[in-house]
């Protein structure tokens, strides 16, 4: 069986993107989206989901690559579809202290783009105690730090008190791993090394040694189970996290996801899932994209994949 190299992560990296570009339609939003109550998770969060891989993609690839014009273009769309960040302004005044505006306009400025308006009104809002106090799970409030540090609010706040508390930050027996811990132990890294854009992974050495043993089970695992979003999401810590995943684990499970995505460039949340809906098939898609361009970035001149 032949091992899917380089090339053939690029190849699913690019149409993953062709099929995001053209159901890019799918992630604008609409009127509902200031909503007061509205359906964020069918709204905000796709486009914060787009922008957040597109500013990762637009640092992790050569500016002459294909690529990388496609993210930035992607990236553009979906700051218009922001009013070039005004909207945040009136999210703020609707919902001063609902902090996904902050996490989703956190993806934006991470890629370049800002709005001076709503930073002000996000820092004057996040002096408040009841903004600091607002009670969130440990990868929540990690997500949160993460998203303050973006929109230039400084939080006395310490990451490492909060990331003893996640999931991963326990070190627990490798056995209770579960969908919900896996996504959960994703974006803990996520917010570690901020979406893979970071230079020096800023994982503390216990949780590399950690996952060094028990990502590729993990891996492995998600992957037998046909679980092809969460396999992406794992890859794309192993390609965060240096030295927790080895070449013929890569090379399987890179030639696994290449037979399961769809000729149009789609890949299903789940092995189980039938047709091309945009609902069960963009987050997988975007993380099919983000883990290949990840990979790519940290593996492809070393010969690692083939």
């Amino acid at each position: 069986m032949t091992a899917v190299g380089v090339r053939g992560v690029r190849e699913v990296a690019d149409a993953a993107l062709d099929w995001i570009w053209a159901h890019r339609g799918a992630f604008a939003l609409g009127e509902d989206a200031l909503a007061l109550h509205g359906e964020v998770d069918r709204t905000w969060k796709p486009l914060g989901e787009l922008a957040q891989v597109c500013a990762t993609l637009t640092r992790r690839t050569d500016p002459a690559d294909p690529l990388h014009g496609r993210a930035a273009e992607l990236l553009a769309f979906a700051w218009r579809e922001t009013d070039l960040g005004e909207l945040f302004l009136t999210l703020q005044r609707q919902e001063p202290f609902a902090t996904y505006p902050l996490e989703v306009y956190a993806a934006f400025a991470a890629g370049g783009l800002r709005h001076p308006g709503y930073e002000t009104a996000a820092a004057t809002v996040a002096r408040t105690r009841g903004w600091r106090r607002t009670e969130q799970d440990p990868t929540r409030r990690l997500g949160v730090l993460c998203a303050e540090r973006h929109g230039g609010i400084a939080r006395p706040e310490p990451a490492t008190a909060v990331l003893d508390g996640t999931w991963l930050g326990g070190l627990p027996e490798p056995w209770t791993f579960e969908r919900a811990s896996g996504y959960a132990l994703t974006h803990v890294v996520f917010h570690l090394t901020d979406w893979g854009r970071a230079e020096e992974a800023g994982v503390p050495g216990r949780l590399t040694a950690y996952l060094a043993h028990w990502l590729p089970p993990w891996i492995d695992t998600c992957l037998e189970a046909g679980q092809w979003d969460l396999a992406c999401e794992l890859l794309a810590v192993a390609a965060s996290v240096p030295g927790t995943a080895g070449p013929p684990l890569l090379q399987e499970a890179w030639r696994r996801l290449a037979a399961a995505q769809r000729p149009s460039g789609a890949l299903p949340e789940e092995a189980a899932f039938e047709g091309e809906g945009f609902a069960y098939s963009y987050h997988s898609t975007l993380m099919a994209v983000f883990a290949a361009a990840l990979t790519d970035h940290r593996y492809g001149g070393q010969g690692v994949l083939g």
